[in-house]
């Protein structure tokens, strides 16, 4: 479980985040969602431990810094950062390596063959297209089966057959018991898999909604550009 309290994050004179409470459940798919320059990447990269902030951030009663914590906690970023030098195989073997992983590479072989990844696992980080970049780095992520996952705006780049299987593998974590928290401003890359809906907006979380509230999707679009006084 994640549980983020009274979480403040400054950027000199700009507040990015203003006192920001909530939790993700095991067995969870929380969103942020809201407008660019809402703060979204900004609460993510605080949980992920990346930004220095104000407030309290626990993974399953750990602090979000510590060791325990970070050993069942992955995150993947809005812009993938690969080794320039290392294929797409040895990114998967570095990951491995560093959580101490066991008979992981059958799980891998699957990833790749979702991510049309199999024909590539040897060419290098520097040599892949955006996309490609962010499948691997969605592999990277899993691979450990983290209890906790944040995904900050995941399908940017990604095609619609990626797309597809990056929501399907939401669901098969979910259904897993781990605590999923994605990022986006795009209403329609969440439709169908989500739990809970935080909206956020300047910040702020200004909304929040849960699927057994909401009729269908379109409720909550409508809600969304309502509390957000954004236009579509």
């Amino acid at each position: 479980m994640l549980q983020i309290k009274e979480v403040t994050k400054r950027y000199g004179k700009v507040l990015a985040v203003d006192q920001m409470s909530f939790e993700v459940g095991e067995g969870e798919i929380t969103v942020v969602l809201g407008p660019n320059g809402a703060g979204k990447s900004t609460i993510i990269k605080c949980i992920a431990g990346l930004l220095q902030h104000s407030g309290e951030i626990t993974i399953n009663g750990y602090n979000n810094k510590d060791l325990e914590a970070k050993r069942i906690l992955s995150y993947i970023p809005e812009a993938p950062a690969l080794f320039d030098s290392l294929t797409v195989e040895e990114h998967i073997h570095f990951i491995a390596k560093a959580y101490r992983l066991k008979n992981y590479e059958e799980y891998a072989a699957q990833l790749f063959e979702r991510f049309d990844l199999s024909d590539k696992t040897d060419k290098l980080g520097k040599e892949l297209s955006r996309g490609m970049q962010q499948k691997v780095s969605i592999c990277c992520g899993v691979i450990t089966r983290p209890k906790v996952i944040l995904f900050d705006e995941p399908m940017i780049g990604l095609d619609p057959k990626a797309i597809k299987e990056l929501k399907e593998l939401f669901v098969e974590m979910r259904d897993r018991g781990c605590s999923v928290l994605i990022s986006t401003h795009i209403i329609d890359t969440i439709k169908e898999v989500w739990d809970k809906v935080l909206i956020m907006n300047k910040g702020k979380i200004v909304s929040t909604m849960l699927r057994d509230e909401v009729q269908d999707d379109n409720e909550l679009e409508e809600h969304f550009f309502a509390v957000t006084g954004t236009a579509e």
